[in-house]
């Protein structure tokens, strides 16, 4: 029982994260769309690579979605999957108990 905690919580820690990743993505992608900050080298490569690490989450997400122009709703699918994967497996430990 204490293994299904401990296997949740490092899940759990890894789903925040990810979560955090993508409001980070969000808001300095909403910096550089309206020219608030400067597109210097620093906040180009650090956005780059939360792309990178995102973009395979997202990119079956957005397949899937229909084109709705400038607004990617990928990121809000994501993070709900995420949070409900999160009560699965709750669910799943609080049931085994």
């Amino acid at each position: 029982m204490q293994a299904l905690v401990a296997i949740y919580d490092i899940v759990s820690m890894i789903v925040n994260v990810l979560i955090m990743l993508i409001i980070i993505q969000f808001v300095i992608g909403l910096l550089f769309a309206f020219n608030v900050v400067s597109r210097n080298e620093f906040l180009m490569s650090f956005y780059e690579g939360i792309n990178r690490l995102l973009d395979p989450l997202l990119r079956p997400i957005r397949r899937f979605l229909p084109n709705t122009g400038a607004i990617d709703f990928s990121p809000i699918v994501l993070i709900l999957a995420l949070n409900a994967l999160l009560i699965v497996l709750s669910s799943i430990i609080s049931a085994s108990a």
